[in-house]
């Protein structure tokens, strides 16, 4: 209990970090919709968030590499806790709109920030265990979130629930100032944040890439091409289970619950056999049964199909996301990680957003479960590939002392 004394408070942090996005997401469209009576204005809402981090990502590592990440991390919680404490303030949905763009933008640096801290304070032999609590907390998530939601629309209005969530954000800010300090220096004192320093930390990047390519080719099949063709899927799965499965909207209600419910099980039983199974086999093979979960879905005919292929890929994504993080955070050189996530969530956000387009535009052109099957098709081949490349080992040596940091 004393070696996992820190990493428990971190799991608390993300923990509350985590059901205050869903609270945060669920009422601010009730209140979007409230104020303005117009579900397009609640769409725009979800443009925001991928815009912002492509307005982010490019830049952002340059600092993160280069400051202290704990004192980030709590910099941007609490930043993010006043613009939440603010919105409820505004009548101008323009100034809503800006505002959730900051906190979005703050939620973009945050996440490759807390990657790099995580990887800093978890010893290499807790990592697998870690991930594995990791992403049960976010099942967690996923499936208390709203319901927690809900209870604070009961007892008043969706404003309330969003001041409880910059509540929520700023204990998670003060929980990481109890943290250990795991740099002894701020080095963007040395550096002037600049067009110049960008270029070449995107040189950086670049190297590594160059130099470490089976590495890159495990995150571009998963994170560029796995990944990126789930988002896509999934942006059609209303329509496919209205269109393709017919099912009622309580049908369709239900379906999402088996999908919730997949993830936390999924997530429990990693938890308890992780330290079994290698990071590899985790990878690799969760990916292939999410893949063959989407597969199942994409074929159905019937809703009980659906249901078990539903089931079946937010079972095996739980696996998948440790096995991913695991393999990141032992391969990716700690002190270049916050520009590595950065530039390449950034180059993922432009695919997501590229992808989901073109399989929207598509369904006027072709049938929806021929692109549902499609896109699974192409998930389950790289799938494969990402299982074989796994297998084949992956390079061990240290590539830090090679790039310019």
């Amino acid at each position: 209990m004393k070696l996992w004394k820190y990493p428990l408070l971190l799991l608390g942090s993300i923990g509350i970090s985590n059901l205050g996005e869903w609270i945060y997401l669920l009422a601010l469209n009730l209140m979007i919709l409230e104020m303005t009576n117009s579900p397009l204005a609640v769409v725009a809402l979800y443009l925001i968030k991928p815009f912002a981090t492509l307005c982010t990502n490019g830049w952002a590592g340059s600092i993160i590499d280069r400051l202290n990440k704990r004192y980030l991390m709590m910099g941007l919680d609490i930043f993010r806790a006043i613009l939440l404490a603010l919105l409820p303030m505004l009548s101008s949905l323009m100034m809503i709109y800006m505002l959730v763009f900051f906190i979005s933008m703050a939620s973009a640096m945050f996440r490759p920030t807390s990657m790099t801290y995580v990887t800093r304070l978890i010893p290499d032999d807790q990592k697998k265990r870690f991930n594995s609590f990791h992403s049960f907390i976010n099942s967690g998530g996923f499936l208390m979130g709203p319901a927690i939601a809900g209870l604070l629309f009961l007892t008043g209005p969706p404003t309330f629930a969003i001041y409880v969530n910059a509540v929520a954000l700023f204990l998670s800010g003060i929980i990481t100032l109890f943290m250990p300090n795991v740099e002894e220096e701020l080095r963007m004192s040395n550096h002037v944040f600049s067009f110049a320093l960008i270029k070449e930390d995107w040189q950086v990047v670049r190297t590594y890439s160059r130099s470490f390519v089976h590495v890159m080719l495990v995150y571009f099949l998963f994170s560029w091409i796995v990944m990126v063709m789930a988002s896509a899927v999934d942006s059609l799965e209303v329509a496919f289970a209205k269109e393709v499965l017919h099912l009622s909207n309580s049908e369709y209600g239900f379906l999402v619950s088996i999908a919730g419910a997949g993830m936390m099980v999924g997530a429990l039983v990693n938890t308890f056999i992780v330290h079994k199974l290698s990071t590899s086999f985790l990878m690799g093979g969760g990916t292939v049964f999410v893949a063959a979960g989407y597969l199942l879905f994409a074929f159905s005919t019937t809703f009980t199909m659906g249901i078990i292929g539903v089931f079946v890929l937010a079972f095996a994504l739980a696996f998948a996301n440790t096995g991913f993080l695991t393999f990141y955070q032992k391969n990716i050189p700690v002190y270049v990680m916050g520009r590595i996530g950065s530039i390449y969530g950034f180059l993922e956000a432009i695919c997501i957003i590229l992808m989901t387009i073109l399989a929207g535009a598509a369904t006027h052109i072709m049938p929806l479960q021929f692109i549902v099957m499609s896109g699974s098709m192409i998930m389950m081949i790289a799938a494969i590939a990402l299982c074989f490349l796994m297998t084949a080992g992956t390079p061990e040596k240290s590539c830090s002392n090679q790039l310019n940091i």
